[in-house]
């Protein structure tokens, strides 16, 4: 009931920063990032989001899930994933004006300018990532029906500072993390050596963070996506 009442309440602030707002803000940021080519190519951007988006995003009622002592694949706890899907965008604001922006063909040519992918057809993915103490991932790769990846950090706690993605080479050794900063992303073209991870540590609160992707029609999960019926012109 709870629950209910604080997204109502959600929904009737509204946000303080537009689709608009998000659209010229990740543009920027865009051509503001930097780029790695080893172990394979990815780039870090600052700045992704107008900082009231973060904060309308943080500010999202939706409470942590526990891991119950299992952890390693995303995909073990699908029944409590939350996403920018047609429902949140509905009932809060700022899942619309995200999803909106990802949407926009100015954000989407210039994300295939600028990272080399095709979105053609594809459709978008936004999952609110939440992760307590205990969560870890192995390393994968995303190759697939992803076609774009994008690890945008949210949580301001100080002690996430080490909470950043861990790299991997082609043979799975650990090279590397990428920094994690409030409102900063790492984004990558999933291919088969883009091996990526999150090795166990401990994690102080909630490591909070948005996973953007673009996936391909093969995508069977439509309940999560953004914009089920419309693909990227």
């Amino acid at each position: 009931m709870r629950d209910n009442v604080a997204a109502k309440r959600a929904a009737e602030q509204g946000v303080k920063s537009s689709a608009e707002d998000v659209v010229q803000t990740f543009l920027k940021s865009i051509d503001n990032g930097q780029r790695s080519d080893r172990p394979y190519r990815h780039w870090s951007l600052r700045g992704c989001f107008p900082s009231d988006t973060v904060d309308d995003i943080l500010a999202l009622p939706f409470e942590a899930p526990s891991l119950d002592g299992v952890s390693g694949k995303r995909e073990l706890h699908n029944n409590t994933r939350k996403y920018f899907d047609m429902g949140n965008r509905e009932q809060f604001p700022v899942c619309e004006a995200v999803a909106q922006a990802f949407q926009d063909p100015r954000v989407t040519r210039h994300i295939e300018k600028a990272f080399g992918t095709n979105l053609k057809g594809t459709y978008l993915r936004i999952e609110f990532a939440q992760d307590i103490d205990g969560f870890w991932l192995e390393p994968h790769s995303d190759l697939g029906v992803k076609v774009f990846t994008m690890l945008v950090y949210l949580s301001k706690d100080p002690s996430h500072h080490d909470l950043g993605t861990d790299i991997y080479d082609a043979n799975k050794n650990r090279v590397g993390c990428s920094p994690f900063a409030p409102n900063a992303a790492m984004i990558f073209v999933p291919a088969d050596n883009t091996f990526h991870g999150f090795e166990k540590r401990p994690i102080k609160g909630v490591r909070t963070s948005l996973i953007i992707n673009y996936v391909t029609d093969e995508w069977r999960a439509r309940e999560q996506l953004s914009f089920p019926k419309q693909p990227i012109a």
